[in-house]
C-alpha cells in the first residue's frame, strides 16, 4: 500500500465514495416507496369516505322515494282520505315506521300537522309553514330532505323528509313528512361503523353549515356536539380548509393521514383518517433485511475506506505538524521527512528547497535592512541637525521662501527618521533584543505628552486632541515603550480623521486589574475585510491606492509587539469612527494591599 501513488488511492477513494452513493440512492428508492405507499394509503382513504358519501346519499334517497311513495296513498286523488283512515293506513306501514323511527306526519295544505304514527305532545295541530324545508317542498312540489333542525314539539335534532300530496290535477292536498333523531340514529351503515371501530380508524361526520358534529365528537357519550374552536382540532380545521386529502398531526403529536367528502345535500362532511405509520410499516419492512445487508457492506466499506485514507493522509499529516511547529517558532534549519508516497516525497523535497531559499534571502533581508539602517542613520542625524539650525536662524536669518523649504524638508527628514527607527526597532523586536524597563508609571502624564507632540500636526490639519477621563491609573510599563505606541496611534488618527473634528484619548477600564487607553477618532475606520492583517508587519490598507499613506507598514506590529513585552495587549474596533486601544496591569498600591488583607 506504502508504494501506491497518491492518484491510486484517491481512485480506490473514488470507488469507495460510488458505493456509498449506490447506498444513497437506496435510501432515496425507499423514501421515494413510503412516498408511494402514502399516496396509495391516502387514494384509499379517499375512495373509502366517498363511498360511506355514496351509501350515505342512496340511503336517503331510499327514505324520500319510501315517502313520496306513501304519500300517493293518503289521497284518492280528489282530496285527502279522512284522518281514520290516514291514520289506519300509516299504522300499516312497517316499512316507513322502520326507516322513520321518530315518527311520521301527515299535514294539511296549510301545513298544518293532522295525522302521526307516534304520539309526540303538542305535535298534532302544529303548524310548519315557516319551516324553510316546507316551503320549498309547497313551492316546488318536489320532496325535500332539510338541514339538521331542532324538533319543534320534540326539542331533538331531526332531519325532516317531506314530500307534497297533489290531486290528479297536480293540486296541492297536503304534505306528508318523517322525521330522523340524529342524535340517536346513525345514517351510516351499521356494519361500517363497527368496521372502522375495529381497525382504530378516526371518523367523523361534521355538519359544516351548523358547526356540528354529527359522528366522531370528542364525548363518545353523545353524538350531536359543537364543533371545537379553530385550532383545537388540526383534523377538523384541515378537512375545513378545502383541501380533501392530505397528512396532517392531531393534537396528540400523531401524524395522520386524512380524506374528506361532502353530502351536499345536508351541508355534510365526511372525514376519515389513519395514522401515517400504516403508510411507513409496509416499506420499513421490506427494507429491514436490506438494512441489514446494507450495514454489513457498510461497515466494510468504511474499513477499507479507513485503511486507504489513513495510508494516504498520514504522511501529509505528519508535515502539517511539523509546518505548524515551524511556523510557532521559526528558525532556520528546520526540515521536512521526505517519506510516504511518490507524491508525498516529492512536495517535502519540494517544501525543504524553498526554506533553504527563504533561509537565504531572510538572512540577506536582515542583514541589508541592519547595515542600511545603521548607515543611514548617522548622516540623517547630521542632515536634520543642520536643517534645523538652519530652520531656528542659527546661521542667519533666511528668506521666506528658503525657511519654508528648510521646514519642509526637516519634517521629511523627521518622516525618515521615525521610518529608520521602525525598521532598527523591528529588526530588534525580531531577534529578541528589545530592551524594555517595567515600573509603575501613572499613564496621564505619558498621554499629555503625547498630545504635545502631535499638537502641532493635529492643528496642521484643522484637528483637537482631548483626553476623556480625569483618572489617572498606574500601570506596570514603560514609560517610553508606551509613548512611543501613543504616538503611532495618535499620528495615525491624525492622519485618517476628518478635518476640523475632535481626537479623543480614553482612559477606561474594560475588566478588573487593567487599565485601557482608547485613541478615537471620526475617519472611516479598517476596512473589515484588512482587520485580521491590521497588526501584522508590512501591512498597509488600500495599498497602492490615492487612499494609502506612506509608511513601512511597521508601526502598528512594533506596538503589539511593545505591549506583549509589557505584558499587555492591542487590538482594534470600530464605533462611530476607528478606535485603537492598548491595556496594560495596573499597579495595586501596597496600602490598598494591605487593606484587602485585613
Amino acid at each position: 500500500m506504502p508504494k501506491f501513488s497518491l492518484g491510486t488511492r484517491f481512485a480506490l477513494i473514488i470507488v469507495l465514495g460510488s458505493l456509498s452513493i449506490v447506498a444513497a440512492i437506496m435510501a432515496v428508492a425507499y423514501s421515494a416507496l413510503v412516498d408511494d405507499f402514502e399516496t396509495l394509503l391516502t387514494q384509499q382513504q379517499l375512495t373509502e369516505t366517498r363511498r360511506i358519501a355514496s351509501e350515505v346519499e342512496q340511503r336517503l334517497q331510499l327514505k324520500l322515494d319510501v315517502l313520496a311513495e306513501s304519500a300517493r296513498m293518503m289521497s284518492d286523488g280528489q282530496s285527502l282520505h279522512s284522518l281514520p283512515e290516514i291514520q289506519y293506513l300509516l299504522d300499516r306501514q312497517s316499512l316507513l315506521s322502520s326507516l322513520f323511527p321518530d315518527g311520521v306526519l301527515v299535514l294539511n295544505a296549510e301545513a298544518t300537522a293532522v295525522v302521526e304514527n307516534q304520539y309526540a305532545p303538542g305535535r298534532i295541530g302544529t303548524n310548519y309553514a315557516d319551516r324553510q324545508h316546507f316551503r320549498q317542498a309547497i313551492r316546488t312540489r318536489e320532496p325535500i330532505i332539510s338541514r339538521p333542525i331542532m324538533g319543534r314539539a320534540t326539542g331533538v335534532p331531526l332531519l325532516s323528509f317531506v314530500t307534497p300530496i297533489e290531486s290528479d290535477e297536480n293540486d296541492l292536498l297536503g304534505l306528508m313528512a318523517g322525521a330522523v333523531n340524529i342524535g340517536q340514529t346513525s345514517l351510516i351503515p351499521l356494519d361500517r361503523l363497527t368496521r372502522l371501530r375495529d381497525r382504530n380508524d378516526t371518523f367523523k361526520v361534521v355538519d359544516i353549515n351548523n358547526y356540528l358534529y354529527i359522528e366522531g365528537g370528542p364525548a363518545s357519550g353523545a353524538r350531536v356536539q359543537p364543533l371545537p374552536a379553530p385550532g383545537a382540532d388540526p383534523l377538523v380545521d384541515a378537512a375545513l380548509s378545502g383541501i380533501t386529502f392530505g397528512t396532517v398531526t392531531d393534537s396528540t403529536g400523531e401524524e395522520l393521514i386524512y380524506a374528506a367528502s361532502h353530502l351536499e345535500n345536508l351541508g355534510w362532511m365526511f372525514v376519515r383518517a389513519v395514522p401515517y405509520e400504516r403508510a411507513t410499516a409496509p416499506a420499513k419492512n421490506s427494507f429491514m433485511k436490506f438494512l441489514g445487508i446494507s450495514v454489513v457492506v457498510g461497515l466494510v466499506i468504511a474499513a477499507l475506506s479507513f485503511l486507504a485514507i489513513r495510508s494516504t493522509i498520514k504522511p501529509l499529516n505528519k508535515m502539517t505538524q511539523t509546518i505548524e511547529k515551524m511556523a510557532r517558532n521559526p528558525s532556520r534549519g528546520q526540515r521536512l521527512i521526505a517519506a510516504g508516497s511518490i507524491e508525498t516525497r516529492q512536495l517535502a523535497n519540494a517544501f525543504n528547497q524553498l526554506m533553504t531559499e527563504r533561509d537565504v534571502i531572510s538572512k540577506m533581508k536582515e542583514e541589508f535592512v541592519s547595515n542600511v539602517s545603521h548607515e543611514l542613520r548617522t548622516p540623517l542625524t547630521s542632515i536634520n541637525g543642520a536643517l534645523r539650525l538652519l530652520a531656528s536662524g542659527a546661521a542667519g536669518e533666511l528668506p521666506q521662501k528658503a525657511e519654508e523649504m528648510a521646514k519642509l524638508a526637516l519634517r521629511n527628514g523627521d518622516r525618515l527618521q521615525l521610518l529608520i527607527s521602525d525598521l532598527l526597532d523591528f529588526g530588534k523586536l525580531a531577534a529578541g533584543r528589545m530592551s524594555i524597563n517595567l515600573s509603575a508609571q501613572p499613564i496621564l502624564p505619558i498621554i499629555k505628552t503625547a498630545i504635545e507632540s502631535n499638537a502641532s500636526l493635529a492643528h496642521e490639519r484643522g484637528l483637537s486632541l482631548e483626553i476623556e477621563g480625569d483618572e489617572n491609573p498606574v500601570v506596570l510599563a514603560d514609560a517610553h515603550r508606551l509613548r512611543q505606541v501613543l504616538d503611532n496611534f495618535i499620528s495615525n488618527a491624525i492622519k485618517f480623521s476628518p478635518p476640523d473634528l475632535a481626537i479623543s484619548i480614553r482612559i477606561t477600564q474594560r475588566r478588573p486589574g487593567y487599565t485601557s487607553i482608547i485613541v478615537h477618532d471620526r475617519g472611516t475606520g479598517v476596512p473589515e475585510h484588512f482587520e485580521p492583517k491590521l497588526f501584522e508587519r508590512f501591512s498597509q490598507a488600500n495599498s497602492g491606492s490615492a487612499k494609502s499613506v506612506t509608511g513601512t507598514g511597521l508601526g502598528l506590529a512594533i506596538c503589539r509587539e511593545l505591549a506583549t513585552l509589557m505584558n499587555g495587549q492591542t487590538g482594534y474596533f470600530y464605533d462611530q469612527g476607528a478606535n485603537f486601544w492598548i491595556e496594560l496591569p495596573n499597579v495595586v498600591s501596597r496600602k490598598t494591599s494591605t487593606d484587602e488583607s485585613t
